[in-house]
């Protein structure tokens, strides 16, 4: 007596769910609406102090416990989410709007801009990431928005020697010549075939770089180089509650563990983004 085995064929072009992936965007999406309209996830004043209430452990009343002022730790870790983000995105966006205009002047403007523009373009790479920021909070001041000026002077190189790799190939491409020869101008040629091809593995390098840049802002404002107290940011808090580690862990652990699940989070949905771009995801 034989047995008849039935093969079901797979699903051609069938891609398996990445349940790290998912979760990754849903923390971020969360940690969206944190930003744009954080009463929807709390209630009451980030910067309400109560000292009765000083140093409690997480628990029922304060889900992550209170600071050192009894101000409640997850109300200010949820209005912390909008100006860490902000100097994470902010500073990418000047960064690639400037490394863009830095990639395209080399690549299109000739010999001499080109060896111009790459040598600036080495000089920032070459002087250490944190010491260049700190030469531009020296010369601007404290605060969120010279930060992300600090943080976009070091990122942007990346951007630009992208763009024109990019440009210098796409530039000699066949499309391109044919544009050329029916009388386009070069303007029409940059916005129509140049950037929209170039923007691609500029969007997948500019995802990934927005953890890189959360985590330079909340390091300076670590320091004390990012926005002034009582403004609730990541990294200030963690700043503010080392000094009460012993006797109360939550104060710093939890604005850390912030920052951390939203850089990984950021890192995950980025190298998905560059896994579909290259084709690579199954």
């Amino acid at each position: 007596m034989t047995t008849a085995v039935i093969v079901v064929p797979a699903r051609a072009g069938r891609r398996i769910p990445r349940p790290g992936v998912w979760t990754a965007s849903l923390f971020l999406a969360l940690i969206a609406l944190a930003a744009i309209a954080p009463g929807l996830l709390v209630h009451g004043s980030p910067n309400a102090t109560d000292a009765i209430s000083a140093l409690q452990p997480p628990g029922h009343g304060h889900l992550l416990g209170t600071d050192a002022n009894g101000r409640d730790l997850f109300t200010r870790v949820v209005y912390g989410a909008r100006p860490s983000l902000l100097s994470g995105l902010g500073a990418t966006a000047l960064a690639v709007t400037l490394g863009s205009a830095l990639g395209l002047l080399a690549a299109l403007g000739g010999r001499v801009l080109d060896e111009i523009t790459m040598r600036l373009v080495e000089v920032l790479m070459a002087l250490p990431s944190l010491l260049l920021a700190l030469l531009v909070i020296a010369v601007t001041g404290p605060g969120t928005l010279n930060v992300i000026f600090a943080i976009a002077a070091f990122t942007l190189p990346s951007y630009a020697r992208l763009v024109r790799g990019q440009t210098m190939v796409i530039r000699r491409s066949g499309y391109v010549e044919a544009a050329t020869s029916l009388g386009l101008t070069r303007g029409r040629i940059i916005l129509r075939h140049i950037l929209p091809n170039a923007f691609a593995p500029l969007l997948v390098l500019a995802t990934i770089e927005v953890g890189t840049a959360l985590v330079a802002a909340s390091s300076l404002s670590f320091l004390g180089l990012g926005p002034q107290p009582p403004a609730p940011e990541w990294g200030a808090m963690l700043s503010g509650g080392r000094d009460y580690f012993s006797v109360a862990w939550w104060v710093a652990v939890f604005p850390g563990v912030a920052i951390t699940l939203t850089v990984l989070s950021i890192t995950v949905v980025g190298r998905h983004l560059q896994r579909l771009v290259e084709g690579r995801v199954s």
